[in-house]
């Protein structure tokens, strides 16, 4: 018990243009199937875990929220990220979205709620983020943000919107560090959030992280983590056992050199997994 105290103590939060502070190390339940996410969202409770990640297309929001509610945590105690889908943009549609999401997680509010795709261009997502600004200004949401937005997308927010989402959070990884994003994101105040970031694995056999983790007897997912962490990104494992959650917060006892942030730039190929746009409301 005192470890997972320890733990949970040991994760840093960043605060938000807004003033909201967000723990920078959170699980997400993308891929879980139903049956298993109550028990996964409780194992990462008990690890520490106080940021939970989830959203409408996962299919795993009723479970999400009964995790939260057998925990027995306060409610200020975690932070749960939601998501608005594609097919659910404009704004009636992104509101009725989200009061059932909220209904679906059991909860009267969420921490952070993201528009996941700027599809199509103009209008429909920037509907839906004026429906985000009406959540946000009744206190339905404590923050809200994007994802998966390009520089001109959120050049696009800026021109037609009365506010600036406090995250956006993209495919990032050592093969695709964003660097550009990164950049205007740090101009404007907006938090980098990142999914994927191990690739789904891909990157785990990297040579260069896997001598870090071993020089420092830790595993290359800590590595890649502590790397997030230590470029200030809001970073969104995702895990399917026990044994993965328990590391993947197991990874603040030591710290990357400049040197060896420096090398571990040098890896990017600038190549994504995902697609690089959704194309359509229903993608």
């Amino acid at each position: 018990m005192t470890a997972m105290r320890t733990a949970q103590a040991a994760v840093p939060s960043i605060t938000l243009h807004d003033g909201i502070e967000i723990p920078q190390l959170g699980i997400g339940v993308f891929g879980v199937p139903p049956r298993e996410t109550q028990r996964a969202v409780e194992l990462a409770l008990e690890a520490g875990y106080r940021h939970i990640d989830t959203a409408t297309t996962h299919g795993n929001e009723k479970e999400v929220g009964a995790a939260l509610a057998a925990s027995g945590l306060p409610r200020e105690d975690y932070f749960v990220t939601a998501q608005l889908w594609s097919s659910q943009q404009g704004h009636d549609s992104t509101l009725m979205a989200f009061e059932a999401s909220l209904d679906r997680l059991g909860l009267d509010h969420v921490d952070l709620y993201l528009t996941h795709w700027p599809v199509p261009a103009g209008s429909p997502f920037v509907d839906s983020w004026q429906a985000l600004e009406r959540i946000h200004g009744e206190e339905a949401a404590r923050t809200i943000g994007v994802s998966n937005f390009s520089v001109e997308d959120l050049e696009l927010l800026e021109r037609e919107t009365e506010t600036r989402p406090t995250i956006n959070q993209v495919e990032l990884h050592l093969h695709a560090q964003r660097a550009e994003l990164r950049a205007w994101h740090a101009e404007h105040g907006i938090a980098t959030g990142v999914r994927n970031p191990l690739a789904q694995g891909e990157l785990l056999d990297e040579p260069m992280i896997v001598r870090l983790a071993e020089r420092r007897g830790k595993t290359a997912a800590q590595v890649i983590l502590r790397w997030n962490l230590q470029l200030g990104n809001v970073v969104i494992p995702k895990s399917l056992t026990p044994e993965q959650t328990c590391a993947n917060i197991d990874f603040f006892d030591f710290e990357l050199s400049h040197r060896e942030m420096a090398a571990i730039g040098d890896l990017d190929r600038s190549r994504r997994i995902g697609p690089r746009r959704a194309t359509s409301l229903a993608s």
